[in-house]
């Protein structure tokens, strides 16, 4: 070892000597670069439990945020038990996003915002079923997904289900009395009872097993001769958890699940998770694959109208208009078929873009397409929607105006047939939108004939813009190359579509990993049932199973 440093100190003192130059200036140490957050990432503000009432009130009434888009139930962990809100204002197309929580995992309150907007007592009940934390001065604390006797809250972090909830095979229990809990002004917490039904209401079950309700859905229906006095929805006969799945899976394997919910709108579901993870990760896709999305995603909504006319008139009656639906949606299916690989359940959109090209006959298929299904459009309007019989049990039943549509946060065709302006694709364009022109279907009646309508005249519009797109799609890669294994950095996200039945969105929460430790979607149906007690009061039973045709509702979305 001393010989070869030797060798090594000789070999460099008889190394010819560098020519000494001049040091060149050092240069000023860069900046450094601030992170700029995604796209779709949320600034949440923390407001304090016994600051949120007040705060939420002069939002709505002084900043006119009118539209309560997700109330979302977390588990922070040592952080506590609290809610996300996000808040849309309808006249200033802006968006603000709030959080609170409280520590107290034993006995969790926060307040209720549910006489601010009618939804929040849907969405207030959800998250007590999930989490366990009541709202003060929510009039109705009652589960609304799992079995009244049901033990625990699943969607905590530290709770075990399986260990505390056995196989039950007796029947569910239904209570007819529910708690509300009130804080006394000196900080003490008192509880009242109030009643969903007496013994002298005429209560008619009209579910689970039932056609109309287009799903395993339960309404407890009370009558008073013909004439609905109320309706209270039983939800949850076929919850798979979905949401709780999420926070075991990668990204890519979280994707599987969305189509398994409103399987009417797998295509935009699908694409509303892709796209909130690709804008939180910072993935940069192909214009190739944003046109594709896009006439993909018109052909899901033309395929669900279709079948929305289709059921809509077997409800009614009209069991030849039916089949003509099915014979035209089967167009639309073979197309998928053909480049997805499935007709139903499709596994299309990945994150970074599409799981195969377009098929070679995709550009003439749908070409071909395009005037057949203008054609035959006509004939569902000759043999139901201009049918006296149709007119007479759709016109004028089931009314609802724009301030109830906004305040239950129905969005889409059945917030269109009120007035409300509310499509996601021109109000806040994605994927190719902004390169196509087409018209937002509004009427101002909010009956049950214009929320017929409205999917009439959206299936035009669809095709219009297929039109404008299908020979224009663009070269390029149909994926973006990406990590094997992607990272969202922490932070809370939100992206939503315009799907069949309104606005789809995804609310994801990372902590960094490669894990999501909240998925939660913004359901398109649970703000149409939450509606169907206001919308049939004093409306003829017979009048429930149109209505709930008309409205929409499609039930795995809503039982996430």
């Amino acid at each position: 070892m001393e010989n070869e440093q030797t060798i090594k100190q000789e070999s460099a003192n008889t190394a010819p000597q560098a020519v000494a130059t001049a040091p060149k200036p050092a240069r000023p140490a860069a900046a450094p670069s601030e992170t700029k957050p995604a796209e779709n990432e949320l600034q949440l503000r923390y407001l304090a439990p016994e600051d949120l009432r007040a705060e939420m009130q002069r939002l709505k009434d002084e900043e006119h945020f009118d539209f309560l888009e997700t109330l979302t139930g977390m588990d922070w962990g040592e952080e506590g038990l609290g809610v996300v809100y996000t808040l849309w204002s309808t006249t200033k197309n802006k968006r603000v996003s709030l959080k609170t929580a409280t520590t107290d995992r034993e006995s969790p309150f926060l307040p209720t915002v549910s006489d601010l907007w009618d939804i929040a007592n849907i969405y207030e009940r959800e998250v007590f079923d999930f989490f366990g934390i009541k709202f003060l001065g929510h009039p109705d604390m009652r589960r609304i997904f799992l079995r009244e006797d049901w033990t625990g809250y699943p969607m905590r972090k530290d709770d075990k289900p399986e260990e505390e909830n056995p196989l039950r095979m007796d029947n569910e229990p239904l209570a007819d009395v529910t708690t509300q809990y009130n804080r006394q002004p000196d900080g003490s917490i008192t509880t009242q009872e109030n009643t969903i039904f007496t013994e002298d209401d005429y209560v008619v079950n009209i579910g689970p097993q039932h056609p109309s309700t287009h799903g395993v859905l339960h309404f407890r229906v009370a009558l008073e001769g013909e004439r609905i006095r109320k309706i209270d929805p039983i939800l949850g006969y076929i919850h798979r958890g979905i949401e709780k799945l999420n926070e075991s899976l990668t990204y890519p394997q979280a994707l599987a699940l969305t189509e398994r919910l409103d399987y009417l709108g797998a295509m935009q579901n699908r694409h509303a998770l892709c796209m909130c993870i690709e804008k939180a990760a910072g993935i940069e896709v192909s214009e190739r694959v944003q046109y594709i999305r896009t006439i993909m995603d018109e052909f899901q909504r033309i395929d669900s109208h279709i079948l929305f006319f289709s059921c809509l008139c077997q409800d009614m009656g009209a069991t030849s208009a039916f089949l003509y639906g099915f014979r035209d949606r089967e167009q639309i299916l073979d197309i998928f078929e053909e480049t997805c690989g499935g007709r139903l359940i499709l596994n299309y959109n990945t994150i970074g873009g599409v799981m195969a090209d377009i098929h070679p006959n995709f550009v003439r298929r749908v070409k071909e397409f395009i005037p057949y299904m203008r054609h035959n459009l006509q004939e569902y309007y000759d043999i139901f929607v201009n049918n006296v019989i149709a007119r007479n049990r759709l016109e004028g039943v089931g009314v609802l105006n724009k301030e109830q549509v906004i305040s239950f946060g129905c969005t889409g065709g059945t917030g269109r047939a009120a007035g409300w302006s509310n499509d996601l694709r021109k109000h806040q364009p994605y994927a190719a939108y902004d390169k196509v022109d087409f018209q937002e279907i509004t009427y101002t009646e909010g009956d049950s004939f214009a929320r017929l309508m409205v999917r009439m005249k959206e299936i035009e519009e669809s095709l219009k813009i297929i039109e404008q797109l299908i020979d224009g799609i663009p070269e390029g890669p149909f994926q973006t190359k990406t990590k094997p294994i992607i990272k969202i950095p922490a932070g809370t996200y939100y992206s939503a579509v315009e799907g069949s039945r309104g606005e789809f969105g995804v609310l994801l929460e990372s902590k960094g990993d490669k894990f999501p430790s909240r998925l939660h979607y913004r359901s398109t149906g649970l703000p149409l049932v939450a509606a169907m007690d206001t919308v049939c009061h004093n409306c003829f039973i017979a009048d429930l199973m149109a209505i709930g045709g008309t409205v929409d509702y499609v039930v795995p979305d809503i039982d996430r």
